[in-house]
Parts: structure tokens; sequence; C-alpha cells
């Protein structure tokens, strides 16, 4: 896998590579092509290596022995973060990084899959950060984003999209949507809007009044 190239700086969106199921080696290689900045978890370490990724970023707890030292030498110039705070996870510690650098987005792969419990976590906790970073999480199945008060975009007919809310989500109202939503509420575990799909070519609006409304973009 060649290295990314070099763009100029917070010109596209940062990209975290977490410790999850790995996407296609497609994927992989479009999101490296427009990333000038990548940090890696420290959990997924050996599997980036083996793919010949160049990375930015090493940053974890470091924990069961691990020494980052080895890794310097393997990726120069490489920057060490430690970070062994264990109220957060380390993906939510790579976010934490980037804001403090002034970056503004960032796509997030290998975060799904693998451990249900990572899964979920991974995806309800971008809610903490919405305003202070755009997260889009992506695998070869689906991309995942936070939607803002008002959505507009433009999709192709039947393309699969899923609202989920987290916690309550009130007021909503949908545009070109097969199944569409007036003035509706969604509530995690009781009602999400999964599996809806865009009615015909076109813009799809979807606004919301209250709480935090989940985008997935699905492919089957």
């Amino acid at each position: 896998m060649s290295s990314h190239h070099i763009v100029k700086d917070d010109q596209e969106p940062a990209l975290i590579i977490a410790n999850g199921a790995e996407c296609s080696q497609e994927l992989l290689g479009q999101l490296l092509e427009w990333s000038p900045f990548v940090i890696v978890l420290d959990s997924a370490i050996e599997r980036v290596l083996e793919l010949g990724i160049k990375i930015d970023v090493l940053l974890g707890d470091f924990d069961r022995g691990f020494d980052p030292e080895y890794y310097r030498e393997k990726q120069y110039p490489l920057e060490i973060v430690y970070a062994p705070d264990q109220n957060k996870t380390d993906l939510e510690k790579a976010f934490d990084y980037l804001i403090t650098k002034g970056h503004k987005a960032v796509n997030v792969i290998w975060a799904t899959g693998k451990r249900a419990d990572h899964t979920i976590t991974n995806i309800t906790n971008i809610v903490r950060f919405k305003d202070q970073l755009k997260i889009v999480i992506i695998d070869d199945h689906s991309k995942i984003f936070l939607l803002p008060p008002k959505f507009e975009k433009w999709y192709t007919k039947d393309s699969i999209i899923s609202l989920i809310p987290i916690g309550d989500v009130t007021g909503i109202h949908s545009e070109n949507l097969f199944y569409p939503l007036k003035n509706d509420t969604l509530t995690l575990g009781f009602r999400t809007g999964s599996s809806n799909h865009v009615a015909e070519d076109g813009m799809v609006i979807v606004t919301h009044e209250n709480g935090n409304l989940l985008l997935m973009e699905c492919l089957d």
C-alpha cells in the first residue's frame, strides 16, 4: 500500500485507523489518497504496518509491554502520543488530539465489526464531539455521521438510508424518502428509521428539532 500523499494542511479530513474489522483495500486506498494526516490506534499498529501504510501519529495507552519506540524506527518521522486516560476510549482520545491540533473533520475506519461493544460505543460516542469535529465512520457497508438540524444531499433512487436516534429525537421531517417522516419522534430501542430508502433521484432533506440523529448510508 503506497504512502498517502501530501496536500495542504486541513484541506481534507484526517484519517483515524481504529482496531475493528478491516475494510477493503479499495476503500482504504481511496481514503489514504485524500487524507493528509493519518492517526493509528496502538492496538492496530501491527496490522497497519503489514499493509505498508505511512502514518503520522501513533496514539494509545501503550499497555501490555508495548514499546512505541520500536515503531518510531519503522516509521519516521512519527509522533507518538501517550494517552493513558482510562475514562476514555482510544478513539475518543484521538478525537481530542485532532481537536487540540485544530482539525475540523475526520474519517474513521476499522471502527466497526469484531466486538459489538466497541462498535456501539464508537458509533454513539461521536455525539459528544459534534460541536468541535465533523466525524464520519466508514466501512465497506455503510457511512455513518451525525446530522445537523437541517440536512440536504442529492441521492439516487433506492439508495438505502437509515436514521438512527441517539436517545430521543423529536420533530423529524423528511422529503424524498419512501417512508416519510412528518413531525415524528424516534427513540433508540423503541422506534428507529432503519432501512428507509430514497423515493426518486434528487435531493433528500431531513430536519429535526431536538436530539441527536445519525444518518447511515447503507450498501447491501
